[in-house]
């Protein structure tokens, strides 16, 4: 029977109490389920017909760990797993954690509470809260020393990486690993450990392994954590934590001390942000007025045109998800190339042990080249990944139209061009919808899913469920130049220019933006991408009418690309490179000169990283808000799934429209109004997002919220 009023099931078999923790999927160790496992465990304590106790999970998983809902209150209700874990240790009988499917975060710290642990063969266990900004705060960065040491305790943690069963059983982590039933074998183990000697034992009771090194250990690790994200604060309080945990201090203060860091990092604004990043992404899928039983058209079987570098990055997507893909190309030699491509990329993965050769060769075995548009015909969807040319493209699409089957899905890869005029290309534009892929489109997460005027709803869910099939992370955009992610980027390249000609250099740009947490700074991004390409895309918006009325808008990259100084590929770009390490080019803070001087720019030698940030970061948050007003984006959470799913924004921020908040809106008005001042703004670069105005005007009202699209 279930613990009165709790979400702990308590049954009894063979004289061992079974706590099942009853709260699926995930079993979060919410309060209710706390204080059912409290009451459970008193059960079993005060009853005499039992002499062990079995904690397991319901479902697919043992426990996925904390509700990250809670953290919202600034702090964790009683019980708290530390006083769950006290319990489980003073019980006075021997308690034994059965894992299977996961046991993270929370749930790991439950299990290390127990006597003992056993786990299935696939059971997976890891400490996440890394990722959330916080550290594990119910004893983990103090019991997990104790089991596996100090230098496996901290690359788990620190890495928040998960293990399987064999692994944590080589390391000391758990006891044991079921060979078939594991609540059986969880019982028998259970029932020998009140027989033995060590059958109570503690993991607090442990001293900690490898405590003469820890400082040294320790430092190295959080060295190497610390070079993919130097501002974060959680990894350098887990290494405090860890390093706490070899002091002399009793375990008690111990664990007082690993609380008090764990209710900083909870409140600080980098949990918040992650936090906030974490549900943004589960939201992101979720369509607004869409009928959630809507069937979804099957995706089984891909078609791609063009096998270039985006084409292929786009089919090995689908090959890994195990999805046959064909790939066209119209001449021979371009198809060989791509293929052999494909390949190649493949091939560097199983040296480098991410994946075995027989992957790769179900893989390729999977893969067909095509140059002829029948091959097409039996194709569930097609992406073309053509040339960036709106007459390309539409070319393209209207064969695809004859070709394809009643029913296939026709998606667009463009990154900037009218979904609906592509669509109507295609004679068919219910069918039809943007899929934008990020370069490189196997490693990149973000997917854009573009729906346009006349796109099905039946096509967007199924575009949305197949690119978690895929393992990408899709966020839903309206029609616009750019969409939402490289829309907003325009402004930031426009004020990477114009800095570059008052007079700043492209590693000052670079080094400021990267000291905001960008992965990349503007130019090193710009030299990766292609000058030539973002060129071109101007030249375009400019026949087009659509530049603003000066021929100092982004003349710097422009002139640039019109030199050949197209990046990286060329060897030089905004920068000179050394194959591919960036050096600093004096021609090009000359070209910027002349350009300024060209156009009456005044040149300057005061500019700060402050104001580089300011100038890059603001006008690219108020885009984000002229895009919910028009209904671009559903919701501003989206856009903050964009850009840090996309773009390198640091997710310690938690994205740009967050950042908006937490900078406060009267203040980010306030500061674009002075920018505009500054640079005397003629074309409204800055003036604030009507949107944002009323936000800033309202800001500290309750009725006021960024109204979501309909």
């Amino acid at each position: 029977m279930a613990a009165t009023g709790t979400l702990a099931k308590y049954a009894i078999r063979d004289r061992v109490a079974i706590v099942t923790l009853n709260a699926p999927p995930v079993n979060g160790l919410s309060q209710p389920l706390r204080a059912g496992i409290q009451e459970a465990l008193h059960q079993a304590k005060a009853d005499a017909a039992v002499d062990a106790v079995v904690i397991t999970g319901a479902g697919k998983m043992f426990c996925g760990g904390a509700d990250i809902k809670e953290f919202a209150a600034g702090e964790i209700t009683e019980p708290d797993l530390n006083i769950v874990c006290a319990l489980i240790e003073t019980l006075g009988k021997p308690v034994v954690a059965a894992i299977h499917g996961y046991a993270l975060g929370g749930g790991m710290e439950l299990a290390l509470g127990c006597h003992h642990r056993i786990a299935a063969h696939d059971a997976q266990m890891g400490f996440p809260e890394v990722t959330l900004g916080v550290l594990p705060g119910g004893g983990g960065t103090q019991r997990t020393p104790r089991l596996v040491g100090v230098p496996v305790a901290s690359d788990l943690i620190l890495s928040g990486r998960m293990i399987g069963a064999s692994e944590a059983l080589e390391c000391g982590l758990i006891d044991a690993v079921a060979q078939d039933d594991l609540l059986k074998e969880a019982i028998t183990f259970a029932l020998d450990a009140k027989d033995r000697a060590d059958g109570l034992r503690t993991a607090r009771a442990l001293p900690v392994k490898d405590a003469a090194n820890a400082k040294d250990t320790i430092s190295a690790t959080l060295a190497k954590v610390l070079r993919r994200t130097p501002n974060a604060h959680a990894p350098k309080a887990i290494a405090r934590c860890i390093e706490f945990a070899a002091s002399d201090a009793s375990f008690e203060d111990r664990l007082i001390f690993e609380r008090k860091e764990f209710l900083e990092l909870m409140n600080g604004t980098q949990s918040k942000a992650l936090r906030h990043l974490f549900f943004a992404e589960k939201a992101a899928v979720k369509i607004p007025n869409l009928d959630k039983e809507l069937p979804l058209r099957p995706i089984e079987c891909v078609g791609i045109i063009g096998a270039g570098t985006m084409g292929g990055g786009i089919a090995m997507n689908f090959l890994n998800a195990d999805m046959p893909v064909t790939v066209l190309e119209i001449a021979q030699d371009a198809l060989d190339r791509g293929i052999e491509n494909i390949r190649r990329t493949f091939a560097g993965n199983v040296e480098k042990g991410r994946m075995t050769l027989a992957q790769m060769d179900r893989r390729m075995g999977l893969l067909k080249g095509s140059t002829d548009y029948a091959d097409m015909a039996d194709r569930d969807l097609v992406i073309e990944a053509v040339f960036e040319n709106m007459k390309i493209k539409q070319d393209v699409c209207a064969k695809l139209g004859e070709v394809c089957k009643p029913g296939a899905i026709i998606a667009t890869n463009t990154s900037t061009l009218d979904v609906d005029i592509i669509a109507e290309a295609t004679g068919r534009p219910d069918d039809v919808l943007g899929m934008h892929f990020f370069s490189p489109a196997h490693i990149m997460r973000l997917l854009e899913v573009v729906r346009g005027a006349k796109t099905a709803p039946d096509v967007l869910a199924t575009a949305m469920q197949l690119a978690r099939r895929i393992n990408k992370v899709a966020v839903v955009s309206g029609v616009c130049y750019g969409f939402i992610g490289n829309r907003m980027l325009e402004s930031y390249l426009r004020e990477m220019d114009y800095l570059l000609m008052e007079g700043a250099t492209p590693a000052q740009l670079d080094a400021a933006l990267e000291g905001f947490g960008m992965a990349m700074g503007p130019c090193r991004m710009m030299d990766m991408a292609g000058v030539d390409v973002n060129a071109f895309v101007l030249d375009g918006r400019e026949a087009e009418g659509a530049l603003p009325d000066t021929p100092s808008y982004r003349a710097l990259v422009r002139k640039l690309g019109a030199l050949g100084r197209n990046g990286q590929k060329a060897g030089k770009g905004y920068y000179r490179y050394d194959g591919r390490t960036p050096v600093d080019d004096p021609e090009v803070n000359q070209i910027a000169a002349d350009l300024a001087a060209e156009f009456g720019i005044r040149r300057r030698n005061d500019i700060t990283d402050a104001e580089i940030c300011d100038r890059l970061l603001y006008p690219l948050i108020n885009e984000g808000f002229k895009i919910m007003e028009e209904g671009i984006a559903y919701r501003e959470a989206d856009i903050d799934v964009v850009w840090t799913a996309g773009y390198g924004w640091p997710a310690l921020t938690g994205g740009p429209m967050h950042l908006a908040q937490t900078i406060g809106l009267t203040k980010l008005r306030d500061r674009l109004i002075g920018l505009g001042q500054q640079t005397q703004d003629r074309f409204d670069f800055f003036t604030p997002a009507p949107l944002l105005q009323r936000l800033a005007d309202a800001e500290g009202r309750a009725d006021e919220r960024l109204p979501e699209a309909v």
